[in-house]
């Protein structure tokens, strides 16, 4: 109380001083939450509840089982995400790991461990930290479901994925992730929960869910801050 008397809480996207650190009022009214019908395989969001799948999800299942966003990303969500992901704003990590324990409550409770999506250790060195992480790890210690930093590991150096097709985005995260032999038997027969902050394609969630299948866990599932539509053009 002492802090914010000194350094009055400032809203992240620059509207009115809200009553705690975060977004003012306008902002959150302008975040697209996913709080109604959502393809259970996807996480895209229903006008109305056809059932518990997509037409693209029943056509071409996914290599993870199912799959649960925050919110949509765009011109509103996109802001804290980015700051989190490129302006070390780490304090970002614990709100966005909020966001996820309400949207992937269902997810979260069938989870026997949480792990992030890893990224190559040449990027870690450039960006000193790993978004993924940073979101997993309050997120564990919120929910109370033990946390696996490293059961994965990206052993090959990709390009970004910004900017690349479909097809592309899978070609250039092909074989990219592995299960460390010795960290095979913590996801084995484990139901695992992977976290990263936005889904697009879900090529890099889709490489990861394969390889912790291979290493053996039962199952897993995908929770991330924000998914984006088709076409929105947004940089991530």
């Amino acid at each position: 109380m002492a802090l914010d008397m000194l350094f009055p809480p400032q809203a992240l996207d620059g509207g009115p001083r809200p009553l705690a650190g975060g977004f003012s009022a306008l902002a959150w009214s302008r975040i697209r939450f996913l709080d109604g019908p959502v393809c259970d395989g996807c996480g895209a969001p229903f006008e109305f509840d056809p059932g518990a799948r997509c037409a693209a999800c029943l056509a071409k299942p996914r290599a993870f089982d199912a799959a649960r966003a925050a919110c949509l990303y765009d011109e509103a969500s996109r802001d804290p995400i980015l700051k989190l992901k490129h302006a070390d704003r780490l304090d970002l990590a614990p709100m966005l790991a909020r966001w996820i324990s309400r949207s992937a409550r269902e997810l979260i409770e069938e989870a026997d461990a949480i792990a992030p999506v890893p990224l190559h250790p040449l990027r870690l060195l450039r960006r000193r930290y790993n978004q993924a992480a940073e979101i997993a790890r309050p997120l564990s210690v919120l929910t109370g479901t033990p946390y696996l930093p490293d059961a994965l590991v990206r052993r090959r150096a990709t390009a970004t994925q910004a900017g690349r097709s479909g097809s592309g985005r899978k070609r250039n995260v092909a074989g990219a992730f592995e299960v460390p032999e010795a960290r095979r038997k913590q996801v084995e027969g484990l139901r695992i929960l992977l976290i990263d902050d936005v889904l697009t394609t879900g090529a890099t969630a889709e490489g990861c869910a394969r390889a912790l299948k291979a290493a053996g866990a039962a199952r897993v599932d995908l929770a991330v801050v924000a998914r984006v539509q088709a076409a929105a053009g947004l940089t991530i």
